[in-house]
């Protein structure tokens, strides 16, 4: 079960608590009666072991170098207008 935290808006009485998710969120500080936030911090998730990094499907063989960043290939020029063909007859 996750374990939730909460803080009086009144007496700032702050406490955690196990709940289901299927559960409601407390209201009522049990301390004073006041009402209950709440409180919401960020998570600490480690992202280990392989397929994680985008160098994790590489070979081994490049593993050991420090990965460069690649060069854009150069924009490619406008395509020309076709040559006309000249209106004479191959000379036999």
């Amino acid at each position: 079960m996750p374990t939730y935290s909460y803080r009086c808006t009144e007496c700032e009485t702050a406490f955690d608590i196990q709940q289901a998710f299927t559960e409601d969120s407390l209201t009522v500080c049990p301390t004073c009666g006041g009402v209950l936030r709440k409180v919401f911090s960020a998570v600490g998730v480690s992202f280990s072991g392989s397929g994680f990094y985008r160098n994790d499907s590489r070979s081994t063989t490049s593993s050991s170098s420090p990965s460069t960043p690649s060069t854009p290939a150069p924009a490619a020029a406008p395509a020309a207008a076709p040559a006309s063909t000249s209106a004479t007859p191959a000379a036999s």
